[in-house]
This record gives C-alpha cells, structure tokens and sequence, in this order.
C-alpha cells in the first residue's frame, strides 16, 4: 500500500485551524539554508535542487535500485524553518530581505545516507545544479510543538501565530526558540493566495 502523509500522518500535516499540542518526533531530510526575500529566484533554485533530490529517491526503483525497505510513497511537502537577522528583529515591520530560513523535503525512513548519497549523484549526472553541494541530509526532532492550520495569504500569518502564543501562554508552554515551522501544503504557483494551506509550528517546553 502506498503511505501517503496526507492520510497516514494527518496528526501532523493536515491539522485543526486551531491551536494543539503535538509531538513531532524525529525525522529526515535533505536541506538547505539561505537567507532573504522568499520571493526571490534564488529561494526558487533552492526548492527546485530539494525537489530534485527528492524525486531521485523516489524514482529509483524505476532505475534499477530499490533501496532495503523501500515502500511506494508521496513526497513530502515543502517544509521551512524561519528565523530573521538581528537587524530583522529590531525592525518594526517585517523586511523580508532580513530574513534567514532553512527550507527541506522529509525523506522516508529507509533513506539513509548512503541513499541520499546515490540520490546527489544521480542529480548531478542527470541535472546539474551548482546548490547540490550546499544540501545537506540529517535529522531533526521538532519534539513537543503548537501547531495549527493557517488558511490563507503568508502575509496573514501573524494573526494565526497570535492565536499561538495565547494558547501557549494559557497552557503553561513557552516557546523553545525564535524559529518556527512552516510545511506548505498548497502549490503557491498554482492556489489563490485566500486558499493556500499553510502548517504554522512552534517548539514549546512546559514552564
């Protein structure tokens, strides 16, 4: 059977427009940091090289390699830590050029790092790209989180994260760091800005 993550991991892609805590456990991905306007053709070239080696993965059983313990499976979503410089958080508005991000694919389980490995290669044979050597492949554990859906424009964020931090606050949570979580779940290309699905995540402790 096919494992898809819209299905299969609802508690952690598809969840309430309001506030829950969750607890994300430990998983793997391919990597890439960078810094400035989302909106720019360079954090465009970073998705594509993360989707390149995604598909790699994906496809290798069609070329001839299956991987120990291979499953059919969806690729992952589009996911995004955010952060801003320091200049960035002096700032009273939000100036998109001040902000820092680390964007990534999930990989299943099986993909290891002699996988990833095979996967760089078949990108550099099949379609060069001079950002495949600042991909990295690790794991990360987000652990206990806030989470909720955002409907919306990312521009429109703010008033779900708002709702966040009220609910951390009356839950006796506080946040672990500056950085959140965002997990598209809709093709900004291809969605109308009021309909785009958005996963909004804080890493909280208890206090």
């Amino acid at each position: 059977m096919k494992h898809e993550w819209r299905k299969h991991e609802k508690n952690l892609y598809i969840p309430k427009q309001k506030p829950e805590l969750v607890f994300v456990p430990q998983h793997k991905f391919f990597m890439i940091e960078g810094k400035g306007n989302p909106n720019s053709v360079d954090f465009s070239d970073k998705v594509e090289v993360l989707y390149s080696l995604a598909y790699a993965v994906r496809m290798m059983p069609k070329q001839g390699y299956i991987p120990e313990g291979y499953f059919e499976y969806t690729v992952y979503p589009l996911e995004g830590l955010w952060d801003l410089t320091e200049k960035g958080r002096k700032s009273e508005t939000l100036d998109k050029d001040e902000l820092l991000y680390t964007i990534m694919i999930r990989q299943p389980d099986f993909v290891t790092k002699e996988v990833a490995e095979r996967a760089y290669e078949i990108v550099r044979k099949k379609k060069p790209n001079p950002l495949i050597d600042k991909v990295s492949f690790d794991a990360i554990e987000d652990g206990l989180s806030v989470q909720m859906l955002h409907i919306g424009p990312y521009d429109d964020e703010p008033r779900s994260f708002e709702k966040m931090r009220e609910f951390i606050k009356e839950n006796n949570l506080e946040i672990k760091t500056l950085k959140h979580r965002e997990i598209y779940l809709s093709d900004a290309r291809r969605v109308a800005p009021a309909k785009l699905k958005t996963v909004l995540r804080y890493m909280v402790r208890s206090i």
